[in-house]
This record gives structure tokens, C-alpha cells and sequence, in this order.
């Protein structure tokens, strides 16, 4: 890959220890020649990554949820950088990305594109974990019928309902019960909240199909909280259209990633290291 040389800094200052790894970062930086632009408020300014080569984001995967518009409509590479809890995207450790980060300053790195949904046809209405449909104000059961390629699945009665990018696998809908996917897997997920019919589990979906979901029966609007961040309404009646965008978001990944790696050490999964080196037994 080409060297980085124009740079955006995403710092979340209520992260411990998040400025003070800035700070390291953006001189490690500079003393490679890089011009760089620094920011520590939100929501970050809409022309923030323009013109960047990659953005650095350290803070926690919500920090990194704040980037992904800009950096899917200017195909602005993220490097994750985790001062949070678990940090699924935001890969790299401190230690990490002291280690790393002169290497990926001089193009030592992977690329790699992460799915993200889209609905509607807003380009703000997009996201690289999930999009949940949910009741705005309440714990109430919500009716959703769903449609694929225009074939009903069924009405779904339950909490809400999860649609999951490969990436968000590991987030909202391994919470309620969904499987874990591979970042490389070209499906949707989607997982049900708490339903009411038992048998509802998650149904997995090629990425090229086209969802439909209609507010079947409440008596007011529900919410559509794209990554957590970005919310609009589904109104009584009214359908919402969800599909893979044809864009996808840039994660850069040191040359050492091993996704695996990263999901034992997150989830705390046992390791053949601590067997001496040894696989398990069958």
C-alpha cells in the first residue's frame, strides 16, 4: 500500500488514556512528514476526512460508529485504535499501536472492506454493524412483517428485530442470540429480540437480497437506530427498504491481523497456548 501521508485524527478525550496515546500517534506522525488534522468533538464536522489518506479513530467501537459515514462516501481507510471495553473494530491495542503504527504510516498494512447496510434512500441511512427497528418509548411488543426479494417470511411479534452486517455480528446480535459471523461472509443476519413465538430465530440472507419491512400494527411510529448512532421513524403502515450498500467501509488491519486471534482474546476463549502450545483433544 502507499504510504500515508495526510492523516485525520478521531480522539475521544473521555477514554482513559486516549489523549495521551494521541498524542504519541500524531507525533509518531509528523516525524514521518505526515500533515495531520485533529479533532475531539462530536459529531465530527461533515468534511472532516476530505482529502485524508486514512483516519485514525481511538476511543471505542461507538468512536469508530461516528466515522463510518464519511468514511464510506470518501473511501477514507479507519485505523481503530481501542481505549474502550472490548473493541471489536477498533482492533488495536495500545501497545499494538505504539508497535505498529510506523509500519502502517509507511503502507505496511491490509485493507479490509467492510459490508455495510443501507435503507432508505438517504446516504446518512447506513451502517456497518446493524440496523434495529425497535418501539421508540417503550418495552412493548412491536408486529413487523418482513418481505425478501418480495416473498413473506413471516410476522414477526417481539422487542424488535436486528439486521446485522457480518461485521456487527459480534455486537447487538450476538446479544440476542445470534450467531457469529465471519467479517468475510456475504450475508445479513436477521436476529429477532425477545419473540414471541419461540421457533422465531435468526434467518440468514445472501447479501443480495432486497428486505422489506412493514410497521404492521402499532399505534404509533417505531424507531430505526442505524449503529446506535442515527435514528429515524417507521410510521404506522409505512415500509422500509434494507439491502447491502454497493459501498463498503475500509478497515485497515496490520499485516499480523488474525481475526480469530481477536475474537479469543475478546470473548475469552480458550487458547492452545494455554495447553502449552497444544491443541485441545478431540
Amino acid at each position: 500500500m502507499p504510504p500515508l501521508r495526510k492523516l485525520a485524527f478521531i480522539v475521544n478525550p473521555s477514554k482513559s488514556g486516549a489523549a495521551e496515546l494521541a498524542d504519541r500517534l500524531i507525533t509518531l506522525s509528523q516525524e514521518k512528514g505526515a500533515d495531520v488534522t485533529i479533532t475531539d468533538t462530536f459529531p465530527v464536522a461533515e468534511d472532516f476526512l476530505n482529502g485524508r489518506d486514512a483516519c485514525c479513530v481511538i476511543g471505542g467501537d461507538g468512536t469508530l460508529l461516528s466515522a463510518v459515514v464519511q468514511s464510506v462516501r470518501e473511501q477514507v481507510p479507519i485505523i481503530g485504535v481501542n481505549r474502550g471495553t472490548l473493541g471489536f473494530l477498533t482492533i488495536l491495542s495500545p501497545e499494538e499501536a505504539r508497535e505498529n503504527f510506523p509500519l502502517i504510516l509507511e503502507g505496511d498494512f491490509n485493507v479490509s472492506p467492510r459490508a455495510v447496510l443501507q435503507c432508505g434512500n438517504n446516504e446518512t441511512n447506513i451502517a456497518l454493524n446493524d440496523i434495529v427497528i425497535r418501539e421508540a418509548h417503550s418495552s412493548r411488543l412491536i408486529s413487523l412483517d418482513v418481505f425478501a426479494n418480495d416473498e413473506w417470511v413471516t410476522r414477526f411479534s417481539c422487542d424488535g428485530l436486528i439486521f446485522s452486517t457480518p461485521t456487527g455480528s459480534t455486537a447487538y446480535n450476538l446479544s440476542a442470540g445470534g450467531p457469529i459471523t465471519h467479517p468475510n461472509a456475504h450475508v445479513i443476519a436477521m436476529t429477532p429480540i425477545c419473540p414471541h413465538t419461540l421457533s422465531n430465530r435468526t434467518v440468514i440472507f445472501d447479501e443480495n437480497v432486497k428486505l422489506k419491512v412493514t410497521n404492521a400494527k402499532s399505534d404509533h411510529p417505531l424507531a430505526v437506530v442505524m449503529d446506535g448512532q442515527r435514528q429515524v421513524s417507521l410510521n404506522i403502515g409505512e415500509t422500509l427498504a434494507i439491502e447491502m450498500s454497493p459501498k463498503k467501509l475500509p478497515l485497515i488491519q496490520p499485516l499480523n491481523y488474525a481475526h480469530f486471534k481477536v475474537l479469543r482474546t475478546k470473548l475469552g476463549w480458550n487458547r492452545p497456548e494455554s495447553r502449552g502450545g497444544q491443541l485441545p483433544a478431540s
